[in-house]
């Protein structure tokens, strides 16, 4: 029986020619990340110990939720990210230069065949790039910084075939939240999502990190996507030394084989308060909206910004709306300078922040109050995430958030460019 990426990851993590689903494994990490929350909360447990950190050169820092800090309690968590850097000589540290998940992937530090572990559950990105990575609890990092190794169950797959064509303003979004619908929350719980089928194949590396995003919200492990051509185009330049092709063995096995056409797919929205609370964009034409939130690691990136600003080109957003622009790295914000899209946002009236986690984090500006509605390209809608318990927020792709945003309500993005 052969193996799928995900346990061949695992097994030469662990030293091992193979392993096998539901096995305990011990097996060594590449690279350990912390963001500035829960990070603060492992740093001084370590320092406790007394001990170096097994290797500082594959730890990588970064404040994003508290960027800049909003309250006392935030600063506080900044001064303790700095001053650890600093007693430990930590040099890959990112202050403030957008969110981990995207910062990761940019600056080279995500490698195919990786082992990548993180204090944020939506680590998972990095699977994209062909890693194995998942999000650990800030005790968990305690023990990789002083050990560089973890032990994991090994998990089990679900393949996930993505077969047709993208229609005209459907993007990876609309598509995994139609995947969501399909899973719910729990259906992959300690699962790996592996996605593949030619519309994976074709995606660009913006919508394939956003797939491998949101595995988390079904519940799994990890997502990723095997090693091809437009994986090599995107680490080029980034990272040095050979890349192993990792493909999932012809005869591996899959604890479910999913098939998902997406021929007929309209823009998908969710429905508070369930990323997996999933309706096509018909259902809830009407809603009124209060923000619009476009950015994030799930919905800030490059492409994503060239979509809302296609839409939003030469027109004002609705006076009933603020809409946030929100750039995943500081690397994105340059370049949507450079291709004038912050021009376009500025003068349609949207708000333009710095790039950070913002009110998808719920520690940072643009909460919402009682009663209102918000529409965001983040990954998650649960109760409260984004302020008040008593707000509501709606999942959507850029294009559909950029169609609120104009709109003042829910709406076809199709319809704003001229017709389905």
């Amino acid at each position: 029986m052969g193996m799928t990426i995900t346990e061949k990851i695992l097994a030469r993590a662990a030293n091992r020619e193979k392993v096998r689903p539901g096995e305990i494994v011990y097996v060594n990490v590449d690279v350990a990340m912390t963001q500035d929350i829960l990070g603060a909360l492992a740093f001084p447990a370590f320092r406790e110990l007394g001990i170096p950190i097994w290797d500082k050169d594959k730890i990588v820092m970064i404040i994003d939720h508290c960027a800049p800090p909003s309250t006392l309690l935030q600063a506080g968590y900044v001064v303790e990210n700095i001053r650890f850097a600093e007693d430990y000589g930590i040099k890959h540290f990112y202050k403030m230069q957008g969110v981990c998940h995207q910062i990761l992937p940019e600056e080279g530090f995500v490698k195919p065949g990786a082992v990548i572990v993180g204090t944020d559950s939506h680590t998972t990105t990095y699977g994209a790039l062909g890693a194995f990575s998942t999000g650990i609890g800030s005790t968990e990092m305690v023990w990789v910084f002083a050990k560089g190794n973890l032990w994991l169950r090994v998990p089990e797959t679900i393949r996930v075939e993505i077969e047709g064509n993208l229609q005209p303003m459907v993007m990876a979004k609309d598509v995994m939240l139609k995947i969501l619908s399909l899973i719910g929350t729990n259906g992959a719980n300690y699962k790996a999502l592996e996605f593949g089928g030619q519309v994976t194949r074709d995606m660009s590396m913006d919508g394939r990190l956003t797939l491998c995003n949101m595995a988390v919200e079904a519940g799994a492990k990890n997502g990723v996507i095997e090693v091809d051509e437009i994986t090599r185009s995107y680490l080029k330049g980034r990272v040095q030394g050979e890349m192993e092709p990792l493909k999932s063995d012809p005869d591996a096995n899959y604890s479910r084989l999913l098939q998902v056409n997406i021929n007929d797919l309209s823009p998908q929205v969710a429905c508070p308060h369930s990323p997996a609370n999933v309706v096509p964009i018909g259902e809830v034409i009407g809603q009124k909206v209060d923000q619009v939130l476009i950015g994030t690691c799930t919905g800030g990136r490059l492409e994503d910004f060239r979509m809302a600003a296609r839409l939003i080109q030469g027109k004002r957003i609705s006076r009933k709306v603020r809409c946030l622009i929100i750039p995943a790295s500081a690397r994105i914000y340059l370049e949507m300078l450079e291709e004038g899209l912050l021009k376009t946002f500025a003068e349609a009236g949207c708000v333009i922040s710095n790039p950070q986690c913002g009110p998808c984090a719920g520690v940072q500006h643009g909460l919402l109050g009682d009663g209102e509605v918000c529409v965001s390209a983040s990954n998650r809608n649960f109760m409260g995430r984004m302020g008040s318990t008593k707000a509501k927020v709606y999942l959507a792709s850029p294009a559909t958030a950029a169609a609120a945003a104009i709109a003042g309500m829910l709406t076809d993005p199709r319809d704003l460019e001229g017709g389905k």
